[in-house]
């Protein structure tokens, strides 16, 4: 798996993941992992493709929220 991170509009910052997954896994263990990954990393699916040896290839994608500083006038 690898990270990057790129703005695709302006203000916005994504973080992508790349997963590769077996051809040996089903399509129900696929959708589970993608789904864990949904819900408890924040992960949005981006795109799948499916090489011809059967191996996938996903890159999932997430929003990198930055806070501002406030600055408190005394």
């Amino acid at each position: 798996m690898s990270r990057d991170r790129r703005p695709l509009s302006r203000g916005v910052e994504w973080e992508f993941r790349d997963v590769v997954l077996s051809r040996h896994l089903s399509r129900n263990a696929v959708r589970q992992l993608l789904v864990e990954m949904a819900e408890h990393g924040g992960w949005e699916l981006d795109r799948v493709r499916i090489a011809a040896d059967g191996v996938r290839r996903v890159v999932v994608r997430r929003k990198i929220i930055r806070q501002r500083p406030t600055l408190w006038a005394s």
